[in-house]
């Protein structure tokens, strides 16, 4: 059996591979493809890592810290509309500082240092320098970055599946044409999602520093959802 395959670069994102396949069997020669596609879109989420850190003698006293600020925070974020199904908590830690000591050449224990992190959906991305303005002036800490997003990929990769369907059937028609055959006839098909290119982190201090002063200048720009379709054409006189 001929076989041509013509391989895919790999990927920047990583891709989710779907359930549904199609696959019949061939009786000649086949060409196997896989055809990515991506269409950019204008976000209409950011996500947003916010949090607060302590410092304390004691694991409870730093804890104690914490809480009083979480829960300032969490009650700004739910005053600027944000709705409690969009706000998760990620992460918490509470960790025995040490620093080096030069007298005794040793570790010094210095307290404990306690992180609470909530990620946060913001649905009208107009306010999202707003909302870093008024994290940072009820005490977060952590500003972790922005992430933006597609509520609903679904058409944009709908766009994308068609596209890439039929550049793959192009592409195995050429093929079959320099093999010596007229036409191909589809025997399988399965894709995989790729969701989101990923999005560069503001660096801390900056964002710290300009949310202190005014809100914070953002721009969203695009963001690209699309689709890889594996193909695999019989080749046929």
């Amino acid at each position: 059996m001929i076989r041509y395959a013509l391989p895919l670069a790999a990927a920047a994102m990583a891709a989710v591979p779907a359930a549904a396949q199609v696959e019949q069997t061939a009786a000649g020669p086949v060409v196997e493809l896989s055809v990515n596609e991506n269409v950019s879109v204008d976000p209409d989420i950011a996500n947003i890592s916010a949090g607060v850190t302590t410092q304390g003698m004691t694991a409870e006293a730093a804890l104690s810290d914490n809480t009083a600020l979480m829960e300032r925070l969490i009650a700004e974020i739910e005053r600027l509309g944000i709705d409690e199904d969009d706000i998760q908590t990620s992460g918490v830690n509470v960790n025995p500082q040490y620093e080096w000591d030069e007298a005794t050449r040793a570790q010094r224990f210095t307290g404990y240092q306690v992180s609470n992190r909530v990620q946060l959906v913001v649905r009208d991305i107009a306010r999202t320098g707003r909302v870093l303005d008024a994290l940072v002036r009820v005490g977060a800490t952590d500003l972790g970055g922005i992430g933006w997003g597609v509520d609903d990929p679904a058409p944009a990769q709908d766009q994308a599946r068609t596209t890439a369907f039929a550049t793959g059937r192009n592409r195995a028609l050429n093929y079959a044409r320099m093999a010596g055959y007229s036409d191909v006839r589809l025997l399988r098909v399965s894709e995989a999602f790729t969701a989101g290119r990923p999005m560069p982190m503001y660096d801390q201090a900056i964002q710290v520093t300009a949310a202190r002063s005014e809100s914070v200048p953002v721009r969203p720009g695009q963001v690209q959802t699309g689709i890889t379709v594996n193909l695999t054409y019989e080749m046929v006189r």
